[in-house]
């Protein structure tokens, strides 16, 4: 994003030392598809008027990234912004002048691709843009999901917990918000589809909607035990490679092919460890690790987004080489 740099850019553009921060919105800045995205979102977003002019389309949407990528709120991005000269930059600001955009005006383009499902038609075609790229194969797919904390307290103007979100078991600890269950290309480890749910739906209830229609094989863990019977997947010749679960393999272990089912075992494991991959960069890169908003649509869509945004940084360094 082009601009004219102020005195104060060009004394942060002529410091040494490049921190962490600017490389990683460096290499991001190369990798996204901006003109391909901002054509998606450019029929829904305020035209100039007689009133104040709408910060520009672009901008709006760096500023929603960098809320993605920095686990911020509303309020922090508007101070983040003030306070950081390398976000500024990447949004294509600048203190000497720009007005800034406040928070409101940061939650109003958020509301505003909430209403036109805009993460999800953005999912698709930054994942139709990897795919032309060669980086996604679409020959066989690993299911998965994972647990999104929700605040329990009842300390709000509802006083109440959010209805749309539930409590499960895990082990012998009890977590209580929702699940992001995703399908991931077994090649890339990319993720290719997104669902969220309360946290207490059964994983392998939701295999079905992992599923993009191409794949010959399918992985996933023990949770997803039976999937291959399940009515929704009739009809559909997948070869599943499901996890066996300990109880029946501790046995088998100690029979006359033993090394034939561990190595089996290790196979499955071995593939299924894609899967752990985005959900490492949302939670322990992004620091997503607990919802933000109320409702499971409002969730959804930022766990999309997120998803897309892990799907570039995964793929960053083949699609920096393609130029």
């Amino acid at each position: 994003m082009e601009h004219q740099p102020s005195f104060a850019d060009l004394e942060h553009e002529n410091k040494r030392k490049k921190t962490r921060r600017e490389v990683f919105l460096a290499e991001m800045d190369q990798v996204i598809p901006w003109q391909q995205v901002i054509a998606l979102i450019e029929p829904h977003y305020p035209k100039a008027g007689n009133g104040r002019r709408p910060y520009p389309l672009e901008t709006m949407l760096r500023i929603h990234f960098l809320q993605h990528w920095y686990s911020l709120s509303d309020p922090a991005m508007e101070e983040h912004l003030y306070e950081i000269a390398s976000l500024r930059r990447f949004a294509g600001l600048s203190l000497s002048r720009d007005r800034i955009p406040d928070e409101t005006t940061i939650l109003n383009f958020r509301h505003l691709l909430e209403e036109h499902d805009l993460a999800s038609r953005l999912f698709e075609s930054v994942n139709g843009y990897l795919t032309d790229k060669g980086l996604m194969m679409k020959k066989g797919t690993i299911v998965d999901a994972t647990l999104i904390a929700a605040p329990p307290s009842t300390k709000n103007k509802a006083e109440a917990r959010d209805p749309e979100m539930h409590q499960t078991k895990k082990g012998n600890q009890w977590h209580f918000g929702m699940k992001a269950h995703i399908g991931v290309d077994a090649d890339s480890g990319l993720v290719h589809t997104v669902q969220g749910t309360a946290a207490n739906v059964a994983d392998v209830t939701m295999a079905h909607a992992l599923l993009h229609g191409q794949e010959e094989t399918a992985f996933g863990d023990a949770g997803y035990t039976g999937v291959e019977k399940r009515e929704e997947l009739s009809g559909k010749s997948i070869a599943w490679q499901i996890a066996m679960k300990r109880s029946k393999l501790a046995p088998l272990l100690e029979g006359p092919l033993a090394e034939e089912y561990r190595w089996l075992e290790y196979v499955k494991a071995h593939v299924r460890s894609k899967v752990e991959h985005p959900f490492r960069v949302i939670k322990c890169q992004f620091g997503y690790t607990k919802t933000r908003y109320r409702g499971l649509a409002k969730n959804t869509a930022k766990a999309v987004m997120l998803f897309m945004l892990s799907n570039l940084w995964m793929a960053r360094r083949k699609l920096m080489a393609m130029g």
